[in-house]
């Protein structure tokens, strides 16, 4: 199915809509040039390092070949894409003073009623810009710093510069290098030694223009012996033309330190979302990604965790959702280089409607990376016989003392149990969602209550939509 086939199907199940007609204070053209770039860097008030970083960053993007791996992009025309939109919204940490058709839309989305009942923080992100950030008073006095990255730029500098795009640097890909020239938005999270905080964190990335590009950047420091969860929620309404959304995440867990990345990614269906996200544990440190990949056109996420220091962990969670005319091209990467390192891949995905779900990982064992366990696991789930499932999992194991499984299956629904099902009084559609959510309950029971419900709502339209 074309993608303006896609979207006209879509375009007539209005109940899913979430609009938001806001005007912009500030909106760059289409297209990608030096003038532009500049433009966006004065539009911050930004100091002269950010600025060459950006430079040098277009100037990789345009001598970078295109990855010749991944979903289809040929539908996707940067000339024609919006870099930079600035909301007409001041920054802010009192939810009071957020334009109100922008507050309207938060709301809907449980923002900032989740702030009140159990988030420790909360940053929203509309278009290309952070308008709200808030952390309680009581953390800010341990010495978490919760805000926006551009006010990190200005306010810690020194401490920026160490870890801003030192991970995932602009020679990584091409859309490593776009990222770096037009990045805007985003969260700097730092948890200092020994601080366990108790309530997650959470940033949400609402976009609001058609044809627009999303490039936000999040880098979180968790100190030595730290412990934190942060959690990040994106949507966009529909539109008609193609959008775009290359956010970079950078996590770094020190010594001893425990971080949890929660995503809950529910793009509309005229979304390009190809997204860099990537850890790196030091010894004894213990980082987990839990994902759901909704929505979207085309898709292309990979969180990676470099198992640097001994005895550092990953654990991998993931979920992927293709329906009718989307593909959804998502894996895990775990390098493992420290001794006595393990790791833990669960990827699950759902295909129906003629979706495309494709799970593509790394598991790489280094020379040096002696007694290191690992585990991955990939599971494919189809609906009907139009849909599609594939795994290429890559798993190099460079010494003879390291223990390593692989278990791939993919399936479609059995005819039986569904017969069963409906036999005990459910229509189709009950019987295929209550599979469906016992298929999925390993992310499930990793999420808070309240994204628990939420995942199994987004898991209910997202059949309903496909079957009825």
């Amino acid at each position: 199915m074309e993608l303006n086939e896609l979207l006209y199907e879509l375009k007539k199940k209005e109940e899913f809509e979430l609009k938001v007609d806001v005007k912009p204070e500030m909106k760059l053209p289409a297209g990608l040039n030096k003038e532009l770039i500049y433009e966006i860097s004065a539009a911050k008030n930004e100091p002269a390092w950010m600025t060459e970083h950006r430079i040098k960053s277009f100037e990789i993007f345009e001598k970078w070949h295109e990855p010749n791996w991944g979903v289809e992009r040929d539908e996707l025309n940067l000339s024609k894409i919006v870099p930079y939109v600035k909301p007409n919204a001041k920054k802010t940490n009192n939810w009071e003073e957020v334009p109100q058709e922008i507050k309207v839309a938060f709301d809907k989305l449980g923002i900032p009623e989740a702030e009140r009942k159990y988030l420790a923080g909360v940053g929203a992100q509309f278009d290309s810009e952070m308008i709200y950030k808030n952390i309680k008073e009581e953390l800010k006095k341990l010495g978490i710093i919760f805000i926006d990255i551009e006010t990190a730029v200005k306010e810690y500098p020194d401490l920026l510069k160490q870890y801003f795009m030192k991970l995932v640097p602009p020679t990584d890909n091409k859309y490593a290098a776009l990222h770096g020239a037009l990045w805007s938005g985003g969260t700097f999270l730092y948890v200092p030694k020994g601080v366990k905080v108790p309530l997650p964190l959470q940033s949400y990335f609402l976009f609001g223009n058609p044809g627009g590009g999303q490039f936000e950047h999040t880098v979180i420091i968790a100190d030595e012996g730290s412990e934190v969860t942060y959690i990040e929620g994106c949507t966009a309404p529909k539109y008609d033309v193609v959008n775009l959304h290359v956010g970079t995440v950078e996590v770094y867990v020190n010594k001893g330190a425990k971080l949890k990345y929660l995503t809950m990614q529910n793009w509309s269906k005229n979304m390009f979302n190809l997204e860099i996200k990537r850890a790196i544990a030091e010894e004894d440190a213990v980082m987990t990604w839990v994902s759901g990949s909704f929505g979207s056109y085309k898709t292309m996420v990979y969180p990676a965790t470099i198992l640097k220091g001994d005895n550092s962990v990953s654990d991998n969670i993931s979920i992927s959702f293709a329906g009718p005319g989307q593909h959804i091209d998502t894996g895990s990467k775990v390098i493992h280089i420290g001794k006595n390192t393990r790791s833990t891949v669960d990827a699950r995905s759902i295909s129906i409607g003629g979706g495309w779900s494709f799970y593509r990982g790394l598991l790489k064992i280094g020379e040096k990376a002696e007694n290191s366990k690992a585990s991955v696991s990939c599971t494919g789930l189809m609906i009907d016989n139009k849909s599609k499932s594939d795994t290429v999992p890559i798993i190099e194991v460079l010494n003879a003392n390291s223990d390593v499984g692989h278990e791939a299956k993919i399936g479609r629904i059995k005819d039986e149990q569904i017969f069963y099902l409906m036999s005990r009084g459910l229509s189709e559609l009950e019987a295929k969602g209550l599979i469906v959510k016992g298929f999925i309950q390993p992310v499930v029971q990793e999420l808070p209550f309240e994204y628990a419900i939420e995942l199994n709502r987004l898991v209910d339209m997202e059949i309903e939509s496909s079957i009825g």
